[in-house]
């Protein structure tokens, strides 16, 4: 075991109950008050009456050329997944992995971050080294959004660095560039009334059924569309905005016309496309849709379609001091794209180029039994601490 607090960190983080609907702040104030204990000047951006926070802490002189290392607390639902074997809220060590839900999305590289800074002298970095954690990345980078519009006031007297290190999941692949996420609902309303007499009314459920034909029909169309060289590289094996349809509900009996039907929808736009632009696509393929029911076909119903949300894509600049660093420490030379989406697109707002790498394996993400490699894992300090010295120099505490 290599080191004894980086178990002892991330264990407590993966105890933490950080679903996005709960709250964050006590776990980013367990890591704020680490971080203040080895020298570093912390704050919490708080909300949602004190329940929520993302975390700024800042070690070394006020000067440009900073590096930001980033990472959300959050992690996705675990109650009710099937094909949990063990306890989700429990650091399990077995066959060289660690389990717990986070350990590789991405609590695992927040334990990496602590244990690396815990053995650097903060006052001899030359330049600025920033942590950011946030909350609510896994429900549309909302924390990273509320960030990026605060983050000068947040830095104080530090300027923005333009370098930021996101250890989201690749294998501790590099990757300058991911696609965005977006999503909305539709909400179908009909007549409600007695099953037997279908044509006296208007089933929501079978006017929700015309619609996801219509956005199904747009699904393809998307796939068939050509990308840029560019993107086909980065994105090989989907080089297009990707759609998925995530949730429906309706319906109150299987006796009873259904009224209401709601379902939700989110796709994944390339980096240089509008994120918007599918959204659009998909309210003009409703609109020219005739609301009607298969059981009462001269009678319409109506279709919403709600406001979107988005995060931004990212693509960042290549050869960067940051990208040198990490090629050097991890002996890599190939740098590609992340079908998922990080804070990265929120932090670019600011000025920041930002790469994605980190420890844990996307395959482990959102699953059951969520583990992370224990070598992978043990190594992240080192990594962490290899390129914080090239890019800021420092010295060990």
């Amino acid at each position: 075991m290599k080191s004894s607090y980086l178990y002892d960190i991330t264990t407590q983080l993966v105890a933490a109950e950080t679903v996005s609907h709960q709250a964050s702040a006590p776990a980013l104030e367990l890591l704020g008050s680490h971080l203040q204990d080895f020298g570093f000047e912390v704050g919490l951006q708080r909300w949602a009456g004190g329940q929520k926070a993302n975390l700024v802490a800042i070690a070394g002189p006020p000067e440009p050329g900073g590096l930001v290392l980033s990472g959300h607390v959050d992690v996705v639902p675990f109650e009710g997944q099937p094909g949990w074997s063990r306890e989700p809220l429990a650091l399990g060590i077995e066959d060289r992995r660690l389990y717990g839900r986070g350990t590789t999305d991405m609590k695992g590289f927040l334990g990496q971050c602590l244990d690396a800074v815990r053995r650097l002298d903060p006052a001899s970095l030359e330049r600025p080294l920033v942590l950011l954690f946030t909350s609510d990345e896994e429900i549309g980078c909302l924390g990273g959004d509320r960030l990026a519009a605060e983050l000068p006031s947040l830095l104080g007297e530090t300027p923005a660095p333009r370098l930021a290190w996101i250890g989201e999941p690749t294998s501790w692949q590099v990757f300058h560039a991911h696609k965005g996420i977006a999503g909305f609902e539709v909400e179908a309303r009909g007549d409600g009334g007695h099953s037997s007499r279908p044509e006296e009314g208007v089933n929501a459920i079978g006017v929700a059924a015309r619609a996801l034909v219509a956005l199904g029909e747009l699904q393809e169309a998307l796939r068939s569309e050509g990308a840029s060289a560019a993107m086909q590289a980065l994105f090989p094996d989907a080089p297009y905005a990707t759609m998925n349809f995530g949730t429906i509900e309706g319906g109150t009996a299987s006796n009873t016309i259904a009224e209401a039907c709601r379902f939700t929808v989110s796709y994944r736009p390339m980096p240089d496309d509008d994120p918007l632009g599918v959204y659009e696509r998909a309210k003009a393929a409703l609109a020219s849709l005739e609301a009607r029911d298969f059981g009462a076909p001269h009678r319409a119903g109506s279709l919403e379609v709600k406001a979107p949300f988005v995060a931004p894509g990212a693509l960042a600049e290549r050869h960067t001091p940051l990208e040198e660093a990490l090629f050097a420490e991890l002996a890599q030379d190939r740098s590609g794209g992340a079908p998922y989406c990080t804070d990265a697109g929120h932090l670019a707002r600011t000025g920041m180029s930002c790469l994605i790498c980190g420890p844990g394996d996307l395959d482990r993400a959102h699953q059951p039994d969520e583990s992370v490699d224990r070598a992978a894992f043990e190594a992240g300090p080192d990594h962490i601490l290899g390129v914080v010295r090239r890019l800021l120099g420092g010295r060990p505490r």
